[in-house]
């Protein structure tokens, strides 16, 4: 299998980690987002989401979208397993990471790919053209505020994000912070939970192999 992938970005980011984690080494062909690689016709063919990490299967079968990449890793290779292993676990990964992506990594990307000179028609992912809006970057200021607020509370007598296990919802929530900083948005000092979760996750081989 071969995993399309250009692993500055966030989102090719949380996969290599998730990888990262598991043990599990897969084959890589680079495509450089810099340069519009996932919109040429070659790469549209595969995914015509036009977005990166995609799975490709040695069946020729293509794989986009996180989750759905994630979730093919943790039924062929279950351990460690990363995305819950009780039913009720499974659902609060399946919740917090959600969580994190919606109110975190997009609320970043909002004021990124809105505010980025190289993004001035590329402000949402994928195959269509769209413009850039300050009101949604401003919006997204504000998002991305109340997401460390929000994690920080949830970090508050717990170790990891969706509980005493450690999870996918973690690395996306990792992830996240680490985006933030495109932005120049930190973590608030006054997040102490949040920043004690962030300097202990941050120092996990799988993390320190994917900066």
């Amino acid at each position: 299998m071969k995993l399309y992938d250009y692993p500055q970005a966030p989102n090719p980011r949380r996969v290599n980690i998730f990888l990262a984690e598991k043990g599990i080494a897969v084959e890589r062909v680079p495509v450089d987002l810099m340069k519009g690689e996932q919109l040429r016709p070659e790469y549209r063919a595969k995914n015509p989401a036009c977005d990166i990490p995609m799975l490709e299967l040695d069946d020729g079968t293509c794989i986009s979208q996180i989750r759905a990449i994630c979730r093919y890793f943790e039924e062929i290779h279950p351990q460690p397993a990363l995305l819950g292993s009780t039913p009720t676990e499974k659902a609060l990964c399946e919740m917090w990471d959600h969580l994190a992506f919606m109110n975190g990594l997009l609320a970043v990307a909002e004021v990124f790919r809105n505010t980025a000179k190289g993004f001035a028609d590329r402000a949402v992912v994928g195959p269509h053209s769209y413009p850039q809006s300050a009101e949604l970057a401003e919006r997204g200021r504000a998002r991305v505020g109340n997401f460390f607020a929000d994690f920080e509370q949830q970090l508050t007598g717990r170790p990891y994000v969706a509980g005493d296990f450690y999870s996918v919802a973690d690395i996306t929530t990792l992830v996240t912070c680490d985006f933030a900083k495109w932005i120049k948005a930190d973590i608030p000092a006054e997040c102490v939970n949040l920043k004690a979760w962030y300097e202990r996750v941050s120092a996990r081989p799988a993390v320190q192999a994917n900066r």
